[in-house]
């Protein structure tokens, strides 16, 4: 092979080779795009399935599911401060909204504790009891969007009857 043919062969190969390139380029930008596209459509702040206890059923549907997770969770706190003595001098129902996140791995944190502040005052370690409550919840599955384990945040009334 002469000098100008092996040039010749060295250009065609050199601009298919970076064809090529252009074209890996192009096609992971466009499956990039595409990506962000569908990441922009996803609605994150709703889970595909809640939570679940062991008890609770992962084929229910999500309102069974969510019904199952309240359930277990109420019930928990239910029976954890059955035993604890509440006083409370006003005679009317205190609601206490408890909100709380339960992370990818299933734990459970509180977030923020809203009461009414005679509840601070006439029994300053009710924070304490309720954030002992739900730490000592039964192992928990976390919620999932896209079947990948998400950080999910909730609130649970909590209703303090106090019987004046």
């Amino acid at each position: 092979m002469n000098a100008c043919a092996m040039k010749y062969v060295l250009y065609i190969s050199l601009f298919v080779l970076l064809s090529s390139c252009e074209l890996f380029v192009s096609k992971e930008k466009k499956t990039q795009e595409l990506v962000n596209k569908e990441m922009l459509e996803i609605d994150w702040n709703d889970i595909d399935s809640y939570p679940l206890f062991e008890n609770c059923d992962e084929t229910l549907t999500k309102m069974g599911q969510r019904e199952c997770f309240e359930r277990e969770v109420l019930s928990h706190c239910a029976k954890s401060l059955k035993d604890v003595e509440f006083t409370l001098l006003s005679g009317s129902d205190s609601i206490i909204q408890v909100d709380f996140l339960v992370d990818q791995e299933g734990h459970i944190s509180i977030l923020e504790i809203q009461k009414d502040s005679t509840i601070d005052t006439q029994m300053p370690n009710f924070d304490q009891l309720i954030k002992q409550s739900l730490q000592k919840m039964p192992p928990l599955a976390p919620a999932l969007k896209r079947g990948i384990p998400v950080k999910a945040k909730f609130r649970i009334p909590i209703l303090l009857n106090t019987g004046g």
